[in-house]
């Protein structure tokens, strides 16, 4: 009968926690005004100390599932809070799970001033590839952009 209770519980409680879970994943709408706050950062402190900032203060640019990102258009990553074994690192050959090279696709879009791109990615929290979409735009000096991800 312990046994039987146990799992009961068990099952309660993870039936009640997976709305939260739900909810804890950021939207469009959200990751858009992350970039801009982000933006706006860099345009107040400049680019070096926002990028410091970004990395270090960890509870004004992560929210829920989103978190900002830098890469220099030498296709470097400056930062990435969700892995920090890739800053630094040379992207330019990296593909998702479907063998996109979706880092040029980044760039581009960087570029041409902001804008969405799709690719899929693994989730830092459940290790499961997902599909992702990031938004990203080109900072002021034009050596660098910054983006915000979903998983949609």
């Amino acid at each position: 009968m312990t046994f039987i209770r146990t799992l009961m519980t068990l099952i309660l409680a993870m039936l009640l926690s997976a709305p939260s879970l739900a909810l804890d994943r950021g939207t469009k709408e959200e990751a858009r005004a992350m970039l801009d706050s982000a933006m706006a950062h860099v345009k107040k402190v400049g680019v070096e100390q926002a990028y410091k900032d970004f990395t270090t203060d960890k509870s004004a640019w992560t929210k829920k599932d989103l978190y900002v990102f830098a890469m220099n258009l030498t296709v470097t990553m400056i930062v990435l809070d969700a892995n920090e074994k890739m800053v630094g690192r040379d992207l330019i050959n990296l593909k998702d799970s479907s063998g996109k090279a979706f880092v040029a696709d980044l760039i581009a879009t960087a570029k041409k001033g902001a804008g969405w791109v799709d690719y899929e990615w693994a989730d830092p929290l459940t290790k499961k590839v997902e599909g992702k979409s990031s938004y990203v735009q080109m900072v002021p000096t034009g050596t660098s952009f910054i983006g915000v991800g979903i998983y949609r």
